[in-house]
């Protein structure tokens, strides 16, 4: 017998991902950097932090280290957020 519960997690993922794209960017014009700053500052592809921003990849924990790095935050102020917009935890 087959389950849809495969389905029910990569769709839990995806608005996760897309709330930390959502908290990734927000984080970013808060500084007032572009993607193209950030992306130079934590030497990352310019597309690929577009497509964190997205919530279309799961980045890796380097690539948070980086991010944050470049934000001049910590990996846990970066990875702080609840809701659909990304906005930090109470």
């Amino acid at each position: 017998m087959k389950t849809d519960f495969g389905l029910v997690n990569k769709t839990r993922d995806k608005a996760y991902l897309i709330s930390f794209g959502k908290r990734v960017k927000s984080l970013r014009n808060a500084k007032g950097m572009t993607l193209e700053a950030i992306a130079f500052e934590a030497d990352i592809e310019l597309s690929q932090v577009h497509r964190i921003e997205k919530g279309q990849i799961n980045p890796t924990l380097t690539t948070l280290k980086l991010l944050a790095a470049a934000l001049n935050i910590s990996i846990s102020e970066l990875v702080n957020f609840s809701g659909e917009d990304g906005s930090p935890e109470s």
